[in-house]
C-alpha cells in the first residue's frame, strides 16, 4: 500500500479543504504543498510569480516538491504541480495520486481573483485556455479520478477513503 495520498486538480477545486477532513479520517498529517514553498521560499506564491515570472515559480514549485519527504500524509498540491516531471515522478512514487476534477463552470464561479490565489496564468490566457492546457495533464497523472460535481466534502472524501 502506497504512504501518502496526493491531491491534484485546478485551483479552486478543493484540495486543501477535501485534503484536512482526509487527512484527520485517515489519521495521516496535512500538508499543502504551497505552503511549504512559501515556507522555504520566504516568499507569498504570487510575490515570487511577480519576481521569478511564471517560468521561475513553476521551477521553485518543480524543486520544493521533488523534495518532499513524508508518510502517512496527505498532500495537497497546487494547481500547477503538474507541469514538474520530477516532482510528478516523484510524488507518483511515493503515494496515491488523486485527481479532484470540476468542471470548467464549477472552478470558474469557485475562483475569485487569480493574480491573488497565486494562480499561474500567462499573458492573454484566460481561465478556459489553462483549464483545457491542464486537464490532460491532471489525468495523465493520476492514478483516481475523482468526479467532485455536485458533491459535497464528505461524499468526495469517503469516495476517496475507500478507494485509498
Amino acid at each position: 500500500m502506497k504512504r501518502n495520498i496526493i491531491l491534484i486538480g485546478m485551483p479552486g477545486a478543493g484540495k486543501s479543504t477535501v485534503g484536512v477532513v482526509l487527512a484527520k479520517k485517515k489519521g495521516y498529517r496535512f500538508v499543502d504543498s504551497d505552503l511549504v514553498i512559501q515556507e522555504q521560499e520566504g516568499r507569498l506564491l504570487h510575490e515570487i510569480i511577480e519576481q521569478e515570472g511564471i517560468d521561475g515559480f513553476l521551477e521553485v514549485e518543480n524543486r520544493v516538491n521533488a523534495a518532499l519527504e513524508l508518510n502517512h500524509s496527505v498532500i495537497a498540491t497546487g494547481g500547477s504541480a503538474i507541469y514538474g516531471q520530477e516532482a510528478m515522478a516523484h510524488l507518483g512514487a511515493m503515494g496515491t495520486i488523486c485527481y479532484l476534477k470540476l468542471s470548467y463552470e464549477a472552478i470558474r464561479d469557485r475562483l475569485g481573483d487569480l493574480n491573488e490565489r497565486g494562480v499561474t496564468v500567462r499573458e492573454g490566457q484566460t481561465l478556459l485556455d489553462l483549464y483545457e492546457e491542464r486537464i490532460p495533464l491532471y489525468e495523465k497523472y493520476a492514478d483516481l479520478v475523482i468526479d467532485c460535481e455536485n458533491k459535497t466534502i464528505r461524499q468526495i472524501v469517503a469516495e476517496i477513503t475507500t478507494k485509498c
